[in-house]
């Protein structure tokens, strides 16, 4: 891609996070990904570079193996003309949102990742013409822990996500808690899927986004309050889901349409169109832990209505939500059980701080790095092997629970449908599609100090401000359940 002979104009403010900023371009199917930093925080052009290079490096041997070819996208790092960066960071900059511009886009070194443009299906060329939708879900932890090392009792019934709704509110982050529940997405239970999915269109906060042609028509666009307003919504999606038909706007079309949506990205979520080498090894028994959430407001409702047993599908083992739960579950021992051996690793390092490379913490994220992530066991021998496996695969369980998922689709005829690329259909129309995993960045050794902390301040004010307020008569119903489990078929 000669990225010097394009106008800087052609690219346009896609996003960032805590690291990064990208631009997309608006007639190629590319994005460009920068790294950014604080400005009394530059960083020299080989650190960059590297930074990048085991960015790419990481997905490309540890990630890929996990959720599959088809999934991961790493991308390639290329330099650039620095006037054309310079020049980009000027054109994006009123953009940005106030509270990311703390940090500066590098505009020094020249090197950014190019990665393909996952809000178009990545299968195969479409014309230039073909609508696009994306749909863009932060699916967080669909897990409750069942290691032995957790302290509180609340870890057992209640998830991580539904306790640090709580907290976030509290804190002012989001203005009310979600309904949400990412056991309710990850059961493979499509009438849980679907409330997973509809609580999620209501109170978007940051785990969903939705893009029509590559821009952003529903999510919040910063940490804020979202006004979900599905009559718009579904002013952008008519045209996809119904076509040619006589639907008029009102309420019954406005909720017919959100059930259309619902129903074609559950389908794509299930479907499996990827194997990978994780795929095959040693599974983490999930049926150790409860299949299900006590704060769900799904099961809740069960609960009130007089419906006792929660049913669980279970996942098909090729879809990206089973191999991203796979990937999550290699937090086995819980942040309280982690801690500690983090702590070994930290100890011997102070004593042999040059052991510190030869160990891989901060990279090369090769293959032999990847193999070091098959040992399962959880029986501690004392060693500070043994402790550096479960921070890494830690790390690993951290990234994958924070990733997000792109579904990507586009309407297609029926004689344009072939075997080689994936369909899926709706009421009155059909979509090519594919399914992809991003946000792949391995999550920092350093960060273990602060989610360990964070972990007890989320149980902590959930014990004391929320649990302690719950009618006791529900935990009591919930409790004919506790032998609920989720199994996962092979298909």
């Amino acid at each position: 891609m000669e990225v010097e002979k394009m106008d800087e104009n052609e690219w346009k403010y896609h996003g960032e996070g805590n690291q990064s900023l990208v631009v997309s371009h608006c007639q190629r199917c590319v994005v460009l990904r920068f790294l950014k930093s604080p400005p009394n925080q530059t960083k020299t052009s080989q650190e960059i570079l590297h930074h990048l290079q085991n960015i790419v490096d990481f997905g490309k041997h540890v990630m890929k193996q996990f959720f599959g070819e088809n999934y991961v996208h790493h991308g390639e790092i290329i330099q650039l003309p620095l006037d054309f960066v310079r020049q980009l960071c000027l054109k994006i900059q009123p953009e940005r949102p106030e509270c990311r511009c703390d940090k500066d886009m590098d505009t020094r070194s020249g090197f950014a990742m190019c990665l393909p443009n996952l809000t178009r299906p990545q299968s195969y060329r479409l014309a230039e013409h073909r609508p696009l939708l994306c749909i863009e879900i932060k699916p967080k932890c669909g897990f409750i822990p069942f290691s032995s090392h957790v302290s509180q009792e609340i870890k057992h019934k209640v998830c991580r996500y539904c306790m640090h709704q709580h907290l976030k509110v509290a804190n002012g982050k989001w203005k009310r808690p979600s309904k949400y529940c990412p056991l309710d997405l990850f059961s493979g239970n499509k009438q849980r899927m679907h409330f997973a999915l509809k609580s999620l269109l209501q109170e978007a906060q940051n785990n969903l986004k939705i893009f029509k042609n590559g821009e952003l028509i529903y999510g919040c666009k910063d940490d804020q309050d979202c006004v979900s307003d599905w009559n718009e919504l579904a002013r952008h999606l008519k045209p996809f889901f119904f076509p040619s038909n006589g639907l008029v706007s009102g309420p019954h079309c406005t909720r017919t349409i959100v059930k259309e949506l619902i129903q074609v990205i559950t389908m794509t979520l299930l479907s499996s169109t990827d194997t990978c080498r994780a795929g095959d090894m040693k599974t983490v028994p999930v049926s150790q832990g409860r299949s299900y959430c006590e704060a769900s407001a799904f099961n809740k409702e069960l609960v009130r209505n007089g419906k006792h047993k929660l049913e669980s599908s279970g996942l098909p083992r090729g879809c990206l939500l089973y191999k991203t739960l796979q990937a999550q579950m290699l937090d086995m021992l819980d942040i309280e059980g982690l801690y500690p051996l983090y702590s070994r690793v930290e100890q011997y390092l102070e004593e042999f701080p040059e052991e510190r490379s030869t160990l891989q913490i901060d990279g090369p994220y090769n293959e032999a790095f990847y193999e070091k992530l098959l040992d399962l066991s959880t029986e501690d021998d004392g060693t500070v092997a043994f402790a550096l496996t479960k921070v890494q695969q830690y790390r690993i369980a951290m990234t994958a629970k924070d990733c997000s998922i792109m579904i990507a689709l586009s309407p297609c005829l029926q004689d344009e449908c072939s075997e080689q690329r994936s369909v899926v259909l709706a009421s009155k129309s059909r979509f090519t599609f594919s399914v992809s995993v991003l946000d792949l960045d391995l999550k920092p050794y350093e960060s273990i100090p602060h989610q360990y902390k964070l972990d007890g301040e989320i149980v902590n004010y959930y014990l004391k401000n929320v649990q302690a307020k719950d009618d006791p008569v529900m935990s009591n119903l919930f409790k004919e359940n506790e032998d609920c489990t989720l199994v996962l078929h092979k298909v």
